[in-house]
């Protein structure tokens, strides 16, 4: 599993899992799986709950396991620097054009510039090869974002899905962004990849709050 390597109080707790890696047992509460729709609809769940429709979660209080699964789309979490509350959201290139990471941050209900975010592994530029129409979609709201596509043969290009997800959260006012290490494609016995053939195999995201003992 990966441990995420991100600047947040310590009772914000958080793993990634690799592939064929199930989650881990000790956990608080069940975790809060999603009917992912590659939209940008955030649910607030409560310890347990399934099923809900959204690519985002959000929550304040200790004991609730929020999680997506990912297969090349990027998994990103959230909490803010005061440990008060955490989020996670799917965020392919539908979710990123949606809005989805700015939706998750407003959620939250913090300054944007007290909040930190990792993002895991997803299909890198490389291997992440789209139509002129996905590249326009990712354009419509920030034309400025054209640096993080390149030309590839005919009219495909290869999109740098982590820098514009960087991009994305710098522009909202975030500062503290960690992860985007890792490309989902490239590494096939670590990561699992839609893509590459894994087509319903999915890796994990979790994130909780342990409850903070009183003094």
């Amino acid at each position: 599993m990966l441990a995420p390597d991100w600047a947040v109080p310590g009772h914000v707790r958080a793993v990634q899992t690799l592939k064929g890696e199930s989650v881990p047992a000790q956990l608080p509460a069940q975790p809060c799986w999603l009917q992912q729709v590659h939209g940008y609809e955030v649910v607030r769940p409560q310890a347990g709950e399934q099923g809900l429709v959204g690519d985002a979660a959000v929550a304040r209080q200790s004991g609730i396991v929020l999680a997506v699964r990912t297969a090349d789309c990027m998994p990103v979490l959230f909490a803010d620097m005061g440990g008060s509350v955490i989020g996670v959201a799917h965020a392919g290139w539908r979710g990123l054009a949606a809005g989805v990471l700015e939706a998750t941050v407003d959620a939250m209900a913090v300054s944007p510039g007290q909040v930190t975010a990792w993002l895991g592994p997803a299909i890198g530029w490389e291997a992440f090869e789209i139509g002129p129409e996905v590249r326009e979609a990712l354009l419509v709201d920030d034309p400025g974002a054209g640096a993080h596509f390149r030309a590839g043969m005919g009219d495909r290009w290869h999109a740098d899905l982590v820098g514009l997800a960087r991009r994305r959260l710098t522009a909202i006012g975030l500062t503290a962004i960690h992860g985007g290490f890792w490309c989902t494609a490239s590494e096939p016995s670590r990561f699992c990849s839609y893509r590459r053939g894994d087509e319903t195999a999915r890796m994990a995201t979790l994130v909780w709050m342990e409850a903070v003992p009183r003094q």
